[in-house]
């Protein structure tokens, strides 16, 4: 199940798949960096859990999805490169799965996040059960856009910690209002962290993984 050009883990679930969650690292780390939290959100594995690597290597190491000139702000070429990418990869997924796109949950951290904000509320994309963003932003790119028509009740999980340095809470807090005034039911953690993943909404996380899935 890889695509070419595209590395990917798979977990898979232990029956017939319930759902499938799709989880996108962030910069510098690879494939492998997520596969603990598919297990700490899914410990029934009731899931097909993915965990994709993003193609571009750069500079301080490791894997990137784009290249960063400024936090919030995403190089167009390559963060278009990465949609595309990921886009016709998700397109295959429920053939290889058995699991509908509209039962696949997408989600990421950092770099990650911003990816999953793109490939669940980007224009003219179909839409996933849930989105969950951890300590990323929604990406402003020129010629991307988000459609936020008819989103009322679409399931979003948001986690950011309020002492992040690498992308300020201020981003967090601002998806947070603006996928509100949508309709989204959003769930939101502000936690007194830096750029990393509190374990306490974790569970949190995993009892709202469950209803969306149900």
């Amino acid at each position: 199940m890889e695509p070419e050009g595209l590395v990917q883990r798979v977990r898979p679930a232990s029956g017939d798949p319930a759902g499938a969650l799709v989880l996108l690292h962030g910069r510098g780390a690879d494939e492998l960096d997520l596969q603990p939290l598919v297990d700490a959100l899914d410990p029934q594995r009731r899931l097909v859990g993915l965990t994709p690597r993003a193609l571009l290597q750069l500079p301080p190491g490791g894997n990137h999805w784009y290249v960063v000139p400024r936090v919030g702000f995403p190089d167009p070429d390559t963060f278009r490169a990465s949609l595309e990418l990921l886009s016709t990869w998700l397109q295959k997924l429920p053939e290889e799965t058995g699991v509908p796109l509209e039962r696949t949950v997408i989600g990421g951290f950092s770099q990650g996040a911003v990816m999953a904000y793109a490939l669940a509320l980007g224009q003219g994309r179909p839409a996933p059960a849930g989105l969950l963003a951890l300590s990323g932003f929604i990406p402003a790119v020129e010629d991307f856009a988000l459609d936020l028509e008819d989103r009322a009740g679409f399931p979003v999980a948001i986690g950011h910690g309020a002492y992040d340095p690498v992308i300020s809470i201020e981003f967090g807090r601002a998806a947070h209002e603006r996928l509100e005034e949508a309709g989204a039911a959003v769930l939101w953690r502000e936690s007194p962290i830096d750029h990393t993943i509190d374990p306490r909404f974790v569970s949190d996380l995993r009892g709202w993984l469950r209803n969306v899935i149900a």
